[in-house]
């Protein structure tokens, strides 16, 4: 049966504009970004089998684009259409953290970071720079590694804060392991860290660690 042939409470775009987003499953949401299904296939099961190949929405929208055109139903078009949704995310975040209500909240921060850095392959160690008021300055990514490491030098970071005129910063790196869990190395380059921003009178509010779809807090360890 044609999607327009199902009742309008059922339907995912009717659905959203009378209940909201997120009333909606991801296989529904998925559905209205690929707007037709294949012959015989509505949006809706196509976006359920096509979350069920690749495992996860997160999979799903992390694929590279070798892995994503080979399924049926996507192409090249839907790839660079997902990863333009994906960046405009990342950009809304970021204009969000710049207003103190939202920096405030640790579950938009850790949001923010997590879609910066959950995909990347390489080790990437980035820092927030954040005004007397702890609104966001900038983000940026600074060091970047091999497989399993990035040389970090805490002066780069003073200088990078300085030019800046942070009062305060959070540091952030993703695992391409995909755990979160913070190795000795990362505590101790965190040390390193929040001594040399001592100095200058920089506080280092927290290092987040990203891994696949989740991260790990310092200050919440009580490691800082």
């Amino acid at each position: 049966m044609n999607i327009r042939e199902w009742p309008k409470h059922e339907r995912p775009r009717e659905k959203l504009l009378m209940q909201g987003a997120a009333s909606l499953s991801n296989a529904e949401l998925l559905a209205i970004f690929l707007r037709t299904g294949t012959q015989g296939v509505t949006a809706v099961q196509l976006a359920m089998q096509l979350l069920n190949d690749f495992g996860s929405l997160n999979t799903l929208m992390s694929s590279e684009l070798d892995a994503f055109c080979q399924k049926k139903g996507l192409g090249v078009a839907k790839y660079t259409q997902l990863q333009a949704v994906l960046e405009l995310s990342r950009r809304y975040l970021e204009e969000e953290l710049k207003r103190p209500a939202q920096f405030n909240s640790a579950a938009d921060t850790k949001y923010f970071l997590t879609s910066k850095l959950q995909h990347e392959t390489r080790e990437v160690f980035a820092v927030l720079l954040l005004d007397s008021q702890h609104q966001l300055i900038r983000y940026e990514a600074v060091f970047k590694g091999g497989i399993s490491s990035a040389n970090v030098y805490p002066g780069e970071l003073v200088k990078l804060a300085l030019s800046n005129n942070a009062a305060a910063i959070v540091l952030a790196h993703n695992h391409p392991s995909g755990i979160s869990e913070p190795s000795l190395a990362d505590q101790q380059i965190t040390d390193r860290i929040k001594k040399a921003m001592a100095l200058v009178d920089i506080k280092v509010l927290d290092h987040i660690v990203v891994g696949r779809g989740e991260c790990t807090s310092f200050a919440q360890r009580g490691y800082l």
